[in-house]
């Protein structure tokens, strides 16, 4: 369930949700409801232990009033002494107690919303994530408060005081239970990379605590922080930088100057607008929230901090001064935990890419071996996501030195690490992918078509469907089949890369361009010389718009259009502009990879 502090601002945006965390109650905490008092005060007919344990298996005893608190009470006692079955056991308890209380009717609907995430959690501890999800959806159901009935006139001035302030406890008792239902089944399908279906659940919890304590409670500016959290996970950072500036706000109205609250928001601040390229904005946020630290005598939170601020001066290209936070940090995380901690290992990798960006190649090797022999015995608790993440990021060194056979083992090491982690889903799409560009590169196409294969079938079931990712996933996918001569997959994951994007990045974008050039080249392949032409023409004309008629890329796209047309029997038919763009740009060229298996393929490059 959505965490009270901030993403850690000391590293980028994970690539995939991390195990959710517990909130506190947005209401106050009370006793669970207690039976009717009807059946309370029946002291002769509470249930002994004996007729109630779980080997009983008489449906008439279903009807007994007692018999759901009274299992409910078996439930939690079985979770937390871990006797005589342990989980098991206290399923069968919860799920009992879910029957009895369905029973009862009205009057129990907090207690059976209470069993069933009972036992939705146990379902989340054995590991059942996908079993959870129906009972919590059926604890939310439970729970949804009914519409209030029309009052006559007149009639709400003759409610007695103290029913109208029973209504008031029962309908915060019906919220909490709600605000819980909705932010647990949100965690259910974080944990299985439903990152969407998740993030839908948060938004409904929240609407349900903003309308029990009002939109300026403390308690809705840690839902506010945390749902932005995961909507970084998710990488939709505009909605994220709304939320948390919320958040802030709500903090800086009811805590004291300089907060931790207030530190925490900064944060999380400052690593949303480093994600949106706003490095001077962020900066400013990791200061104060530096300051704030330092103020309360927290230096290991000082020292992460100071990762996050190295991690921005090196975006702005300030060398010097990113190498100094970089130290300033290691010295003290050293420290206080230790010289074979995950933390001091990120900060070896910080090192290392900063001086692989500055050519000193030689210190940047040492650096990652050094980050190396700390993931090989890491201390004991350190979490796989932090070792695996350490590893993603030291592959793509060597990628980069082009030590690639070392890369790929780096990213199978990782990938072995959090294979069977929960909610770990969209990361190993992540190394799947890296891992197919690998093979690649290397002319294993084969493998590399596998490994995007495993990462698109990942995304599709997370639901990140729908990012700039997942199209130029596709599109690397389909140059696999490419080399593989699998052209009707190809076209297919093309076509579909080329909606993906087109909707994501707009349809002039160099991404979506270069989709547009394989698509035309692999229907050219397949003999749809009018499709190809029709593509290329787009293509080039956008091209010439945006670079000008003397950049290599539109020549290159002169080169290929003028060959269709030729086969074609036509010639292209355009008005010569009388002044061109003579600015261009080569970072933005693809790198083409050419194919010999078709009949056109020798003179039609495609582009990754």
């Amino acid at each position: 369930m959505p965490g009270l502090a901030a993403a850690d601002a000391a590293s980028p945006p994970p690539a995939a949700a991390p195990a959710p965390r517990r909130l506190s109650s947005p209401l106050p905490r009370r006793a669970p409801p207690s039976p009717s008092p009807s059946s309370a005060s029946r002291a002769v007919g509470k249930p002994s232990r004996k007729s109630l344990g779980p080997d009983t298996t008489d449906e008439a005893a279903l009807d007994n009033p007692d018999l759901g608190p009274f299992l409910l009470k078996q439930a939690r006692d079985a979770m937390v002494s871990g006797e005589g079955g342990g989980a098991a056991r206290a399923l069968e308890f919860a799920e009992r107690a879910a029957r009895a209380l369905e029973r009862r009717g009205d009057g129990a609907e907090l207690e059976l919303a209470m069993s069933l995430h009972v036992a939705a959690a146990i379902h989340c501890g054995l590991g059942r994530h996908a079993d959870a999800v129906p009972v919590l959806q059926r604890a939310v159901a439970v729970v949804t408060p009914p519409a209030p009935a029309p009052a006559a006139e007149g009639e709400a001035e003759a409610v007695p005081q103290a029913e109208e302030e029973e209504e008031v406890r029962k309908g915060e008792e019906w919220a909490l239970a709600a605000f819980s239902g909705w932010m647990q089944l949100g965690d259910t399908h974080a944990m299985l990379g439903r990152m969407d279906e998740s993030i839908a659940c948060y938004g409904k919890g929240f609407q349900i605590q903003m309308a029990a304590l009002g939109d300026r409670d403390p308690r809705v500016a840690e839902t506010c922080r945390y749902l932005a959290e995961a909507h970084v996970q998710a990488l939709q950072f505009d909605e994220a930088e709304k939320l948390c500036r919320k958040a802030l706000e709500i903090h800086r109205e009811h805590s004291a100057p300089a907060s931790l609250e207030e530190a925490s928001d900064r944060r999380l601040m400052a690593l949303i607008l480093d994600a949106k390229g706003d490095y001077d904005g962020a900066l400013e946020h990791l200061v104060l929230a530096s300051m704030t630290m330092v103020a309360n005598g927290r230096d290991v939170e000082v020292a992460t901090i100071d990762v996050a601020i190295g991690n921005t001066y090196l975006a702005l290209a300030r060398f010097d001064e990113s190498v100094f936070s970089y130290q300033k940090a290691l010295t003290v995380l050293k420290s206080a935990r230790g010289d074979d901690h995950p933390s001091v290992a990120s900060v070896f990798v910080r090192l290392a890419d900063l001086y692989h960006r500055t050519g000193k190649l030689r210190e940047s090797k040492s650096y990652c071996e050094n980050a190396l022999r700390v993931y090989a015995k890491p201390a004991p608790g350190a979490a796989p996501d932090e070792v695996g993440g350490g590893l993603m990021e030291i592959a793509a060194i060597y990628e980069a030195l082009g030590e690639l056979d070392e890369a790929l083992k780096l990213l199978q090491r990782a990938l072995k690490l959090l294979e069977d982690s929960p909610g770990q889903w969209s990361t190993v799409a992540g190394i799947e992918a890296q891992m197919g560009v690998l093979y690649y590169m290397i002319g294993r196409y084969a493998d590399s078509r596998n490994s995007f294969e495993s990462a698109v079938s990942k995304l599709r079931a997370s639901g990140e469907r729908k990012s700039a990712f997942f199209g130029v996933l596709l599109n690397q996918m389909g140059l696999a089949c490419v080399q593989l001569f699998k052209i009707d997959e190809a076209a297919q994951l093309f076509e579909e890369a080329r909606a993906v994007l087109e909707q994501e990045c707009g349809a002039s974008h160099p991404d979506t361009l270069g989709v547009y050039s394989n698509l035309a080249a692999i229907y050219d392949a397949m003999g749809r010389v009018e499709d190809a032409i029709e593509i290329l023409e787009h293509v080039l004309k956008v091209r010439e718009e945006k670079l000008g008629t003397a950049n290599p890329d539109v020549e290159d796209e002169k080169r290929r259009l003028a060959e269709l047309l030729k086969e074609a029997g036509r010639s292209r038919n355009r008005k010569q502009k009388s002044l061109d763009n003579l600015f261009g740009n080569s970072t933005q060229r693809g790198a083409k990879k050419d194919s010999s298996g078709g009949r056109r393929w020798s003179n039609f490059g495609f582009r990754s």
